[in-house]
């Protein structure tokens, strides 16, 4: 995930760059070149997953003759900088990571991002992609960038303590209730929880949970955070706390270590945790697994799941752009999908990609089936001054649960503000 944590001295020395880059390239970007093989410059701010990408190179080359030359950022400020900086200068990149959300409609509405509609369209007509995650890249009815991947946030659980217990696999809101009560009743904390950064999981489950429109309102503006539904959906958040349902909002323990020593049963994570897991000694399928959380309103037609998706892009006036288009549409299909998924040891968005986890791969095919709506993180989906001041609030009430009107009057204030600049 990128980090949106301030980092004044790299921004500044990042700015000094797109200074300089600016005074030795002015003018629009260069002509596209119409070059549909060769290599191509790939930007991310991801940059410890260089070796993943330099690992697809074997694939692209051979299936479509596109290879990436990347050049990876570790700091989310200093590349973002140089990103926006780009698009002023001959060198708007040919293909580059970017978020979804309100960062990436920003940059579509200045014209800064090539359409990739007819990629979509195919992907769709070919089983490739959910129609519910193309929305997730829709503006105005056209569609941007192409998913570079995809975390579904799921609940993972020791299964040992499960087994111990008794507890079978929740497959209702109302037996996640009842699973919480009889670990908390064996003295084992159900759940996980942070007051830094990850403070917003639990939030966008119960909400989403109880009604998707409610939830896409908030990052809309068309639902006011001090709504009578959202105060009602804090307070059944309050009452867990009280029963003593979440961990220590404080702990520096590794999460996975958490799971693995029994410190809480469950967690709620993105998709990409297996490594996490792995890495602590957890072997998937024996001493973890995970489920999609059950619906908090039974009466919905389809069980909601929030998904984290990052862009790839490709800039309107690259030098490069056709051949940044021509990757993209191979990036779609089930062969990049499985080689990517094989680098990155992760789920694919492709659900006929084959991917070599069993629980991955059984996710995928899951949550791509009709009983599912898929729905944009809260933390792509919300604008971000307000999401800057939800975190804080929500860690606050994590930290030190209590009456919440006071923390949803404090997001309500922000985002009036925001709602009133974009009038």
């Amino acid at each position: 995930m990128n980090s949106r944590r301030t980092k004044i001295g790299a921004a500044a020395a990042a700015l000094a760059a797109s200074a300089m880059l600016l005074a030795a390239c002015s003018g629009g970007g260069a002509a596209d070149s119409g070059e549909t093989t060769g290599t191509l410059d790939f930007y991310t701010n991801k940059a410890a997953w260089e070796p993943d990408f330099d690992e697809l190179n074997g694939a692209s080359e051979t299936s479509v003759d596109i290879s990436l030359n990347t050049t990876g950022y570790s700091d989310a400020d200093q590349y973002d900088a140089f990103i926006k900086q780009s698009f002023r200068t001959s060198k708007s990149p040919g293909l580059f990571t970017w978020q979804t959300g309100s960062s990436l409609t920003e940059l579509v509405d200045e014209g800064l991002i090539a359409e990739t509609t007819d990629i979509w369209s195919n992907a769709v007509d070919e089983g490739w992609v959910t129609e519910d995650l193309r929305e997730t890249y829709t503006v105005d009815g056209k569609q941007y960038c192409v998913p570079m991947n995809i975390a579904y946030w799921v609940m993972y659980y020791n299964t040992k303590i499960f087994e111990e217990q008794g507890i079978e696999v929740p497959t209702t809101w109302e037996e996640l209730d009842a699973a919480a009560e009889t670990l908390k009743s064996a003295g084992i904390t159900p759940y996980y929880q942070t007051s830094t950064l990850f403070t917003f999981q639990w939030f966008q489950q119960m909400v989403a949970g109880t009604d998707p429109e409610l939830y896409e309102g908030l990052s809309t503006g068309e639902v006011e955070y001090t709504d009578p539904e959202i105060v009602d959906i804090m307070n059944m958040w309050l009452d867990q706390h009280e029963a003593g349902w979440f961990s220590d909002a404080g702990s520096t323990v590794d999460p996975a270590v958490g799971l693995k020593q029994g410190d809480y049963a469950m967690i709620n994570f993105g998709s990409f945790f297996n490594g996490s897991l792995d890495g602590a000694g957890m072997v998937s399928g024996e001493d973890y697994d995970m489920f999609v959380i059950p619906k908090t309103n039974p009466d919905l037609e389809r069980t909601p799941v929030a998904v984290e998706s990052g862009p790839l892009c490709v800039a309107e006036n690259a030098a490069q752009k056709a051949l940044g288009l021509a990757y993209s549409e191979w990036w779609m299909s089930p062969e990049a999908q499985t080689a990517w998924s094989e680098a990155r040891g992760d789920v694919a968005f492709n659900p006929k990609a084959t991917v070599s986890d069993p629980m991955l791969d059984e996710l995928g095919t899951t949550v791509a089936s009709d009983d599912y709506l898929v729905y944009d993180r809260y933390y792509e989906a919300t604008p971000t001054p307000i999401l800057t001041v939800a975190l804080e609030q929500f860690g606050a009430f994590i930290a030190n649960p209590g009456d919440p009107l006071p923390i949803l009057e404090i997001i309500q204030a922000e985002a009036d503000k925001y709602w009133a600049d974009q009038e």
